[in-house]
C-alpha cells in the first residue's frame, strides 16, 4: 500500500511544528540533513511524541563501523524509517541492515537531482541508463538486508517488479502539475 511521506523541508522546527499541525492524519514526516542539523533528536522527538513516524533522510555514506553507529543513533531515536547511499557498496549496507534492527532501512540508487552525464561522471563510466544503475543498486540494497531503495518515478515499474511486492520503494520529490521541480532532474 503507498503512503504519502510528507518532506519537512523547512528552515525551522518551529515552522514544521506548524505544517504538521495543519495537516490531520500525519503519519509520516520527512526530515533531511538541513533540519536535522538545525533542530536534531529534539525534533524527532516531537514528531515521534505526537504519533508521527519519521523518516530521517539523511543518505548515509561512510566506513561500515560510521555508518552503522548512526543507524544505532537513529534507531535509539525511535525513527521508522532512515536512508542509506548504495555507492557506499555492499559492507555498508550490511553493516547498516545489521545495526537497523527493526527499523526500516532503504537504499539510495541514483539521486533525482542526476541526469545520466552526471551520473556517469560520478561512477567515471558510461552507463546504459539511469533504470539499469538503479535496479543494479537495487539489487545490491536488498540483497544486504535493506527493505528496499529510494529512486526515481521513472524506475518505479522496474524496481517493483525486479525487488517484489514486499520491498519497500520511496520516490522522492514527487509534486502536484505545474509546481517547479526544483533541482529534481528526474
Amino acid at each position: 500500500m503507498a503512503e504519502l511521506i510528507v518532506a519537512f523541508d523547512l528552515p525551522s522546527g518551529r515552522e514544521a511544528l506548524e505544517l504538521a499541525a495543519r495537516l490531520p492524519g500525519l503519519r509520516w514526516a520527512k526530515i533531511g540533513p538541513m533540519l536535522h542539523v538545525r533542530e536534531g533528536p529534539a525534533l524527532v522527538r516531537e514528531f515521534t511524541a505526537r504519533g508521527v513516524r519519521v523518516f530521517l533522510d539523511l543518505k548515509w555514506h561512510d566506513i561500515p563501523s560510521v555508518v552503522a553507529g548512526a543507524v544505532e543513533a537513529a534507531r535509539a531515536q525511535d525513527v521508522a524509517l532512515a536512508t542509506v547511499h548504495t555507492l557506499g557498496g555492499p559492507a555498508v549496507l550490511a553493516a547498516a541492515a545489521q545495526a537497523a534492527g527493526e527499523m526500516a532501512l532503504v537504499g539510495v540508487t541514483v539521486l533525482t537531482s542526476h541526469e545520466a552525464g552526471d551520473f556517469e561522471r560520478v561512477v567515471g563510466r558510461g552507463v546504459p541508463d539511469l533504470g539499469f544503475e538503479a535496479e543494479r543498486l537495487g539489487r545490491l540494497a536488498v540483497a544486504a538486508g535493506l527493505r528496499g531503495v529510494v529512486a526515481s518515478g521513472h524506475e518505479l515499474a522496474l524496481l517493483r517488479e525486479m525487488l517484489g511486492p514486499d520491498a519497500w520503494i520511496v520516490v522522492p520529490g514527487v509534486r502536484a502539475p505545474g509546481d517547479a521541480p526544483d533541482d529534481q532532474a528526474r
